[in-house]
């Protein structure tokens, strides 16, 4: 079994390896899984990190998680992959909510002090100082809205596959998003009229 095929005959094969798993244990299933979403997975996480190492390890950590509570899975309330961007999301958060993150964070910084940018990389360090920035946002709104915008910017996900994951009417979604986006961009104008 393998997850190459088509995506019809990939539900049935995702659906066979998740019964594996969860009635025998089956390792090599459970490789088979983290195998065909690991790379997609890693993505979303570095999209909101941009630090390798630390989405290495919060993939690896979410993989984790997926195995341990596989057996909570309910493919009547949503898809394999919807279920795993939310176990994603919620390390992610998990991991904004640390104190490490924090500390990581600071020495990060410091670092990159140390370490003089030429002109040509002037523009996309601002790039990045924009996205952190955008990002530190994010990491101030309530879970529920975080969790909306990681998944829709971050995870590519559409209104209607959020509101399955997080348990809200679509509308309601997509009204907490565009507030939220109007929100942040009122927060960035301020900041840089400071």
């Amino acid at each position: 079994m393998n997850f190459t095929e088509d995506g019809g005959v990939r539900r049935i094969n995702e659906k066979k390896l998740i019964t594996l798993v969860k009635k025998n244990n089956d390792k090599k299933a459970a490789g088979e899984i983290v195998k065909f979403y690991y790379k997609e997975i890693f993505a979303y996480v570095f999209r909101q990190t941009s630090n390798e190492e630390l989405s290495k390890d919060l993939t690896q950590e979410i993989f984790i998680s997926m195995l341990k509570s596989l057996g909570g899975f309910d493919d009547e309330k949503a898809s394999f992959r919807t279920w795993l961007y939310k176990i994603a999301s919620n390390k992610i958060i998990d991991n904004y909510r640390s104190t490490y993150y924090k500390y990581v964070t600071v020495v990060d910084e410091f670092e990159e002090g140390l370490v003089g940018y030429e002109n040509d990389l002037e523009e996309s360090f601002q790039l990045k100082e924009d996205a952190k920035e955008i990002l530190e946002i994010i990491n101030t709104l309530n879970t529920s809205i975080q969790q909306i915008l990681r998944l829709k910017i971050f995870g590519g996900m559409t209104f209607l596959e959020i509101s399955s994951l997080i348990d809200m009417s679509e509308s309601t979604v997509k009204t907490k998003y565009y507030s939220s986006i109007k929100k942040i961009k009122k927060i960035l104008e301020v900041k840089k009229n400071e």
